[in-house]
């Protein structure tokens, strides 16, 4: 009986463990196919705590000022990182100045950067829609080739010279196709760029690529 509830126990453990493993797996998944969103949000809440926090610090203690809260820091962080800049809160010292203006830049260069990322991410997932589409209408069309060029060969005694000319014709454009598929690519493991040579840096992300396998 005792032996029994350890098993039991054992087998409860193992199947909470694999639980964890996935998720964290499939957490793993989402960070890495997000990673380039991710980031751009994290710098941007670090830039509204640490400038929220530094406004507040310099200028809580001077006589006229409106940014007298740690709360009051933070909206004005977040109004002045997405440059809208209601002007309920003001900073009144040079060096919270200086700060707004980081802040500021910080929130351009930020929202520059999303934007950038989100609009190449969509542009590298419509590319590679289009190339499975177009791979795929590759295969079909060589494999018909290859049929009409096997039952021409059949009966190639019957052809006249126009038609085994087309057929010539047809089998080097076959070869081609074929010799183009079975090129080795190599794709960046950072953004998925595909290159025919090998680089020694992604001109996309700049990964650097010399010393990353070929994949067929």
């Amino acid at each position: 009986m005792h032996s029994g509830c350890r098993r039991c126990f054992g087998i409860r453990y193992i199947c909470g463990n694999r639980s964890i493993f996935m998720k964290s797996a499939k957490f793993n998944k989402f960070l890495q196919a997000n990673i380039n969103v991710i980031i751009p949000v994290i710098l941007t809440v670090l830039v509204i705590v640490v400038g929220g926090f530094a406004e507040y610090l310099v200028e809580y203690k001077q006589p006229g000022a409106n940014i007298t809260k740690f709360g009051d820091a933070l909206w004005w962080s977040v109004i002045t990182i997405t440059t809208v800049g209601y002007g309920d809160y003001t900073p009144i010292t040079p060096v919270g100045r200086i700060i707004a203006t980081i802040v500021m830049f910080s929130g351009i260069g930020i929202a520059v950067t999303l934007v950038t990322v989100i609009a190449q991410t969509r542009f590298q997932r419509m590319q590679e829609r289009l190339k499975s589409k177009t791979d795929g209408k590759a295969g079909v069309l060589a494999n018909e080739m290859k049929a009409t060029i096997q039952d021409k060969v059949t009966g190639i005694e019957k052809l006249t010279e126009e038609e085994f000319d087309g057929l010539m014709v047809m089998m080097k454009s076959l070869r081609l196709t074929l010799l183009e598929e079975s090129k080795e690519v190599y794709k960046c493991p950072e953004c998925a760029s595909d290159y025919r040579s090998k680089p020694k840096f992604c001109s996309n992300c700049g990964f650097a690529l010399s010393d990353i396998p070929y994949t067929s």
